[in-house]
């Protein structure tokens, strides 16, 4: 035993204990049994004597987390498990194997389960930590997955790491193993010709917004959110008789058997889950031999890892939360150069918190605009740019990923911490004085990873307004058309309760015609966005339109803007599920995307024409000034100067000037928000108790347990104590 890898920090129960040495050996055989048989793996010896001796040597106990095989980047977790047990016994440590559920973001689209979606990822945090310290397991070997997976087990391994070495324990050491990217999908032939045949019927029968947007959609790498695309244009189709429903269901059925390969993976769009990739490696905690991937790692993949793994498993300075922290401006950097997921904002905060850091979504913001992060992601699902492809030319030797997009944001002069510790057992600093392929420059057709910059500017801004404290939007997703489109425009809000309600009007294509009739859009309000809008003085032509012609001229000049207010769906009124659904309602809408914002406290993936505004705080049942917003009101959504203003009507109409309401909207409205809340209240019931969110702080600090936010602020404030006391002496 003398010649393995032994822990030397902390309690070893399995020394002073015999149950554990009495009831574990057989999992661990067990485990091996079935990696030899799956891998074929010989001259692997493995006595029950021996993994005794080990538990009472502390050799390194190390458990690998997999998610469950009902969620697609999981399906092939049992080879990579297999294949990391194997050598992390020929490492003299000790492998377990336990799993999480893992719910999928696409299948609980649109049903009761995305409320269950976010509060899975604390679920997932709690599983982990409770595993980890029942077995008394030294470290991980994460499968990582996409959805709230990945930053839960960052979140969970890093908490554990805190509360370990505080109570003078060994700290916790990870290495993490992204599933591999899932290939898009290819729409068969002769389904395309037969989509493309309803497009051309649609226009012959005058519904070109659907043919538009059929043909939109066929542009797409076929995925599941793009098959949610097709079936907000098919339902819209078989309403208007385009296509009957025994077609729209046939077209449905065959798009579905075409999306996903058999060997799953993580969707190729840069979502949460490839957003979480990247990260995950922006943190330090991934080896680059795992990190970028197209088909699950063959072993001599897993060894690297795994051997790096032991090398620094008793170095405190390469623990989870100390490589979470040192990394805390590599990730968010990264995060905003590749246009990260708008949803991965709160996990990361979540992800920090855990590690012991008191920080919001107000850090978070500093840190990315204390310096220029210029856009070097040309990531497109249009033209053959997808995560996929960029993960064929990181396997291809082409780029390293995340080392070539270090090594591009230092060439283009981001601060970069290179001296943190990574998965590699070195740190960024050592691992980028190796240039070969490290350059983006490396893909000569269609490269994604670019070393001139697309813009001077990327990310994700906070915003804040007089009707809310934060919000976020996903200032990367837009052109700067888009934002003179839309920045300092006055703009209508179009107010719905909850999702279902905005999901069942975004499908009718003539919901603007009833928005024209709504009294509560008046004429004078048209008559000075008009004037505001355009910049124009009113003729008499205008001037003299009656409020259902103005409103159509406003309309098919592109003159007035619609704010989508989707209230009711934040953390604690609905578990903030992601608003998908209504946004791509919103976007398969030819008349509405071109014209609509979408503000909402619940949580968006993606991005509309718009901007997409979310994460708003204080959520409606929270009593936020986002409960007491009415269809009819106007804002002004400055969003190069990050803010949002509902304005006063009174002034506008009266003396034509565009001021931010500076009145009591909780008072004036008292007895709407008081009916509102009793519905939102009313709609929690459709949530299991046990897994309703409470006692978790808003989404500005990551929607994290509020024992896990006062313990990072209560370590915070002892470190600085200690470090007044010491600067004293």
């Amino acid at each position: 035993m003398t010649d393995f890898v032994r822990i030397t920090r902390g309690d070893n129960p399995y020394n002073r204990e015999v149950q554990g040495k009495a009831n574990e050996p057989i999992t661990v055989a067990a485990l091996l049994d079935r990696s030899r048989a799956l891998t074929g793996a010989r001259d692997l010896d493995y006595p029950l004597a021996e993994i005794v001796e080990r538990l009472d040597y502390n050799a390194p106990r190390i458990a690998v987390i997999g998610g469950s095989p009902d969620h697609p980047a999981h399906i092939m977790d049992y080879e990579t498990t297999a294949r990391a047990a194997i050598r992390i016994w020929q490492n003299g440590g000790v492998p377990f194997t336990f799993s999480t559920p893992v719910l999928c973001d696409g299948t609980a689209q649109s049903n009761v389960g995305m409320c269950y979606s976010l509060q899975s990822r604390n679920a997932m945090t709690e599983m982990i930590v409770n595993q980890m310290e029942a077995q008394c397991y030294h470290g991980a070997f994460v499968i990582q997955g996409c959805d709230k997976q990945p930053l839960a087990a960052v979140a969970a391994l890093a908490a554990l790491d805190v509360t370990r070495r505080a109570r003078g324990d060994a700290p916790v050491f990870a290495t993490f193993a992204p599933a591999h990217v899932l290939k898009g999908g290819t729409i068969p032939e002769d389904l395309r010709n037969e989509i493309e045949e309803v497009a051309r019927r649609s226009e012959q029968t005058d519904h070109q917004a659907i043919a538009d947007d059929l043909r939109d959609a066929l542009a797409y790498v076929l995925q599941c959110t793009s098959n949610q695309a097709f079936q907000g244009v098919f339902t819209r189709a078989a309403a208007a008789s385009v296509i009957s429903r025994e077609q729209h269901k046939d077209f449905e059925k065959r798009l579905a058997v075409s999306t996903c390969d058999g060997k799953g993976g993580i969707c190729a769009f840069n979502g949460t889950g490839n957003s979480s990739r990247h990260v995950v490696s922006a943190m330090g905690l991934v080896h680059p031999a795992l990190e970028l991937l197209t088909a699950p790692p063959d072993q001599e993949r897993v060894n690297a890892a795994v051997d790096a793994l032991f090398s620094y498993c008793n170095d405190p300075d390469y623990s989870v939360s100390e490589m979470v922290k040192a990394n805390v401006e590599n990730v968010i950097r990264i995060h905003s150069t590749t246009g990260g997921s708008t949803n991965l904002i709160m996990h990361l905060i979540a992800a920090f918190i855990h590690a012991g850091l008191d920080f919001s979504i107000w850090d978070y913001d500093r840190i990315r605009r204390a310096t220029t992060i210029p856009d070097l992601f040309d990531y497109s699902l249009t033209q053959g740019r997808t995560i996929f492809e960029l993960a064929e030319q990181c396997c291809s030797g082409q780029i390293r990923g995340m080392e070539t997009v270090m090594h591009e944001l230092t060439r283009n002069d981001v601060p970069m911490t290179l001296d943190a510790p990574t998965a590699t057992a070195a740190t960024w600093r050592q691992r980028l004085a190796d240039t070969r392929n490290l350059s983006a420059e490396g893909v000569k057709h269609n490269p994604i990873i670019l070393s001139r910059p697309r813009r001077p500017f990327s990310g994700i801004d906070v915003l804040t307004s007089n009707f809310f404290e934060t919000a976020v939007v996903k200032i990367s997703g837009m052109s700067d058309a888009q934002l003179d489109e839309f920045d300092a425009k006055l703009t209508v809000v179009l107010y719905f309760e909850n999702e279902d309600e905005a999901n069942q009007m975004l499908l009718d294509d003539h919901y603007l015609d009833s928005i024209k009739l709504h009294n509560a859009i008046r004429h004078v309000d048209m008559l000075r966005i008009y004037e505001h809008n355009t910049k124009r003085r009113l003729d008499a032509q205008i001037a003299a339109l009656s409020r259902e012609g103005l409103f159509d001229t406003l309309l098919h000049e592109k003159i007035v803007k619609f704010a989508v207010v989707l209230s009711g769906q934040g953390p604690e009124a609905y578990g903030m599920p992601e608003m998908f659904t209504p946004m791509q309602h919103v976007n398969a809408n030819r008349h509405l995307k071109k014209l609509a914002m979408i503000l909402t406290d619940g949580r968006y993936s993606g991005v509309s024409y718009g901007a997409a505004i979310g994460h708003i705080t204080p959520e409606a049942k929270r009593g936020g000034g986002i409960l007491y917003l009415q269809t009819g009101d106007l804002i002004q959504a400055n969003l190069r100067a990050r803010n949002i203003a509902l304005i006063d009507r009174g002034a506008l109409r009266e003396n034509n000037e565009v001021v931010a309401y500076a009145g009591d909207l909780a008072d004036e409205r008292s007895e709407l928000g008081a009916e509102r809340l009793r519905r939102i209240n009313h709609r929690l019931l459709d949530i299991v108790p046990t897994n309703r969110m409470r006692d978790v702080t808003d989404a500005s600090r990551g929607v994290t347990p509020n024992a896990v936010a006062e313990y990072a602020l209560q370590t915070f404030v002892e470190f600085a104590n200690r470090n007044l006391a010491l600067a004293g002496d």
